[in-house]
C-alpha cells in the first residue's frame, strides 16, 4: 500500500541519511575507493534478491546513489523502508 507523504516523512526520522522526492526515497553514499563502493553494491544485490525488491541505483567511482520505490504501487511504501533499513545495515559495517 502506498504511504502519504506525512507519512513518509515521519518514517524518514529514522532514515536522516534518505530523503523524499520524485515519488521515491533516496539517499546517497561514499566511500574509500571503488572497490568498497562495489563490494557494498554487491551486499546490498543480495539482499535486495532475499527480499525480491530492487532499487534503482548508479554508483561512480566511490559514489553510490540509491532510489527506492514501490512500481507497482506507484510510490513508497513500507517495503521500501525494509529495503533501506537493510541498506544502512550493510552500510554501517563497511564503514
Amino acid at each position: 500500500m502506498k504511504l502519504d507523504k506525512d507519512t513518509i516523512e515521519k518514517k524518514l526520522l529514522q532514515f536522516p541519511d534518505w530523503d523524499y522526492y520524485d515519488n521515491a526515497i533516496h539517499s546517497e553514499f561514499e566511500f574509500d575507493n571503488f572497490k568498497d563502493c562495489f563490494s557494498a553494491m554487491s551486499r546490498i544485490a543480495f539482499e535486495c534478491e532475499a527480499l525480491n525488491h530492487h532499487p534503482n541505483w548508479s554508483n561512480s567511482y566511490n559514489i553510490l546513489k540509491i532510489s527506492i520505490s514501490t512500481h507497482s504501487a506507484k510510490g513508497v511504501t513500507l517495503k521500501d523502508f525494509e529495503l533501506a533499513e537493510a541498506i544502512e545495515a550493510i552500510i554501517e559495517v563497511e564503514d
